[in-house]
Parts: C-alpha cells; structure tokens; sequence
C-alpha cells in the first residue's frame, strides 16, 4: 500500500480542525442543460457517476493518523464508497439563488468525516428553468484551491459533444504523470533523515528570513511605510470567535468591466479585486456601526509552485495589504490598496524560493497557535479577512452537455477570521463566494450587493481616467492616497 507523506503546511490544515472550524474547501458550479436533456436526465447521470469505480490520486486517499510507527501524518490509498461520497438532492421547484444559497451554506457547515477519502460530491437538482449545480467539498490538507480546479476541469471539456464521453473528475486522468510522486515512508528513520537533509536549507534561509521580520518590525514601528504587517490589523466584529454553522453568498462581475478599471487606475486586477472588497466592507461595516478608523487589512495567498509542478499539495505564501476601508473616494482606496500591495510585493520577491515555505509557516505559526487553544479569536488577528483570487479556465465549458455558467469556490474560516472572500475567473467573468460565520455575520448576502456597487463606483471615479487613457494611449498612474474620515471604530 502506497504511502504518501504530508509537508508542514499540509498538515497544519489538520491541528486546526475542530467542529467549529472545519478546514475544507468547496466548489459551486451551477449548469445550464443540456438542449436535448430529458425529464431523468441527473437521475441518469447519478446512476453513471455511481457505476465509475476507477480512482486517481488524489481522490482515494484516505488520512492515517500518526502512531508509533508513522509518526507523521500520511495519506494512503483506500477503497471509496460512492453511494457515500456521492450524493444527489433537490430544491423545492423552482429553486432559486437564495434556496440554493441556503442549502450550501448547511453543506458546507458539516465538517467531513476524516476516517475517509476527505471529499464529497453534491448534485443538486430543482433550480429553476431545469438548471441544476454541482457542490464539490475536499480537505484542504488534500489540496488546495487552484489544485482542486485543475482536477476538477479535467472532467469537462470546451466541446460540447465530447464532454458527454469523459469520465468523472475521480477517474479523470489516472496515470503516472498526474499520480502524487512517491515520497519516503514516513518511519521514524525517515522523518529523521528528512529532519537532517532540511537543516542545511534552513540555515541558508536564516539571514535572509532575519533580513524580512527586521523589515517589517521596522515598518510596524514607524507607521510610515506602506508595508502592512501582520498583527497590526484593527479590531473588529470579524474577527472573534466562530461557531459551526456558515453563511455563503455568491457574486458574478463580468471581467472586461474589472480590466478596464485597471487599465484605468494603473494596477492590476487583484488590486481592483481588493478595493472592491474594501469598498463592499466600508458600507456593510458602516450600516451596522462596526466600521473601525483604521483601515482592514487582507491576508492575499500566492501560488509559489514552480511552472510545470503537478503537485496537489498547498504551495502559497502570503501578503498583508491595505483593504482602504479608511478611504471614502473610491478611487483613492484604489491608489491606497495599490500603494499597499506594491509594497508587499517587493517585500516578499525579496525572499528566495527555498525560504518561502519557512516564512510561511513562521508567518502562521502565531496564528495556528491560537486556534488550538482559548486564545483564537480573542487575540489581534494577523489580518482582518483573507482574499484570495484563483485563475480559472478561459473559455466556456461543459460537463456530460450542461454548460458550466460560474465557478464559486468556497473556502474555510476560522477563529478569529469570521469572513472568507475567494474568488475565481471563468471565461468573460469573475466569481466571488463569500462565506462567513451565521452568528457573526448576520445579512451576508448585503455584502455581496455592496460589491457590485463598489465596482460601480470604481467605474464612476474613473471615466475621466479611461477617457484620457484611450486619447493618448497610456494608463494612468495612481497618486498618493488621501484619506477621508472613518466611521467610529468597532469595539
């Protein structure tokens, strides 16, 4: 039996499971059907999925605890149940987004059950105008996001013909180029010897991770640079302690609009993904009086894999940049996150890659601690809401004749990270699904509105830049921000 070892980052997703802070990922793909699907069409197709018994690496590993024998945690390979991890419901006809929302939202509160391969499969039927959608959960000790996409498309196909005849994302690409390359048995011995071979990389790391904590402590005690550091995030009601039950809520913008804003403002589309996001929290904070005076700050993950690595384990960092929720205009919170997250990224291309996964772990390590004990969620946050952005396949797709309309990946939170923002790009649009805590988060639904309004302000502020920019050919470059005054801040 083939035993697979997980790296550090891997397993930290583990420690901090409990039944309040799941540590899956999600994916909500909803489809049009097919022009010639009949009445029976999806109990057809669970009947299909059902009746595929072959399995690729990953989704035949199951988790094996630690023991004296294999003292690090490890996936091996294991039998799957389908009639299990398989299932099919249905919404009340015709269901729409807010009853689909709902029952997402209850699927993705039930943490998955660890002595099995870490996944399930959801179709859900009963949306209306015979559309129906696809949720698909997975540990994210199994994978990551952009890894879990990958595998996933594998499944579909941008022809709609020949999407009928692939196999299912389980068994889709089995073989030795995609399989998870053998690693060592994780015996006492190896993990020594491992222990050994990693001590001269780290201390080659050293300086270099000495050199980038000396350069933010540095910035957190001038308060002039605009390098935002971990843990000098405010205070705010998202960021205290979570219970079980989850909120999710989705927004679709289409992706020409969001590169004309950033052909507009100078920067790049995560930055406009942020002030989007900074925007959407100023006024949902604003109309429940929970807005703090100084600006919220988001934990970015981004991708380190080297090109060409078909790995499916995490292989992120992070920076910590301005959200501008201090900001009023909305094109000076643009030039306020964009000054922000230039500066982190020149901070992080600082490190060389064989320091990267070091810095990471020394970057959670504070917060990882917390988790697992009373103090997550009571203590200051590393920073206030994570946001990620995924690429996603660039042209239409479909699935057995369906056509995929949206991509939303769901994420986790966790004790003091109440709300998740992930959003990912599919064909002309970007997906946003937000997820938060039910108890913290009340009206979840209002931020993603706000969201769409923020886009519109951002567009507004900066027709006399797109304007100037097509007359002479050039984009226009963000000034130094000025900030207007905020809301009282949160206690």
């Amino acid at each position: 039996m083939e035993t697979h070892r997980l790296n550090p980052l891997d397993a930290s997703w583990l420690l901090v499971e409990s039944r309040e802070t799941p540590m899956h990922v999600a994916g909500l793909l909803p489809f049009s059907p097919a022009p010639d699907a009949g009445a029976d069409h999806l109990q057809q197709l669970m009947r299909e999925l059902r009746a595929t018994r072959r399995f690729a690496a990953p989704w035949n590993y199951r988790l094996q605890s630690p023991g004296v024998r294999h003292p690090m945690p490890s996936w091996v390979e294991d039998e799957v149940d389908l009639e299990y991890h398989v299932r099919h419901s249905a919404l009340p006809r015709p269901g729409g987004e807010r009853e689909l929302g709902q029952l997402v939202a209850r699927l993705h509160s039930q943490p998955l059950d660890l002595s099995r391969p870490p996944w399930e499969f959801h179709l859900i039927e009963g949306l209306d105008g015979g559309r129906f959608a696809i949720y698909v959960k997975m540990h994210h000790a199994l994978l990551d996001g952009i890894s879990g996409v990958r595998l996933l498309m594998r499944s579909m196909s941008d022809d709609r013909d020949a999407s009928r005849s692939l196999p299912a994302f389980w068994s889709a690409g089995d073989g030795p180029r995609e399989r998870a390359p053998r690693r060592p048995v994780p015996t006492l011995d190896a993990a020594l010897r491992s222990l050994a071979a990693g001590v001269g990389e780290q201390l080659r790391s050293a300086p270099a991770l000495m050199r980038a904590f000396g350069t933010m402590a540095e910035a957190a005690r001038s308060g002039g640079d605009t390098l935002a550091v971990p843990f000098d995030a405010p205070r705010s009601t998202l960021n205290g302690r979570v219970r079980g039950q989850r909120r999710v809520a989705t927004l679709q913008l289409a992706l020409p609009r969001l590169r004309a804003v950033a052909e507009a403002g100078g920067c790049t589309l995560n930055d406009v993904v942020l002030a989007i996001c900074g925007g959407a929290l100023r006024r949902f904070l604003l109309e429940e009086g929970a807005l703090p005076a100084k600006p919220l700050t988001a934990g970015v993950p981004v991708s380190v894999r080297p090109a060409g690595d078909e790995g499916t384990g995490n292989a992120i960092t992070f920076i910590v940049a301005s959200m501008g929720t201090d900001v009023e205009d909305a094109r000076e919170r643009l030039q306020a996150v964009v000054a922000s997250t230039r500066r982190a990224k020149e901070h992080a291309r600082s490190l060389p890659r064989g320091a990267m996964t070091s810095y990471t772990m020394l970057l959670m390590a504070p917060s990882v601690l917390a988790m697992l004990t009373p103090l997550g969620g009571r203590v200051r946050p590393m920073f206030n809401v994570t946001v990620s952005n995924v690429p996603g396949p660039e042209r239409p797709l479909y699935w057995r004749g369906a056509r995929l309309e949206a991509i939303y990946p769901i994420s986790l939170i966790s004790h003091g990270m109440a709300l998740n923002v992930t959003c990912e790009s599919y064909a002309d649009t970007l997906n946003f699904a937000f997820v938060g805590c039910r108890d913290a988060i009340p009206h979840l639904q209002r931020l993603a509105v706000h969201g769409a309004e923020a886009l519109d302000a951002l567009e507004a502020a900066l027709a006399p830049s797109r304007r100037a920019s097509r007359a002479t050919g050039r984009s226009s470059r963000p000034a130094a921000p000025r900030r207007r005054g905020a809301a009282a801040a949160a206690g």
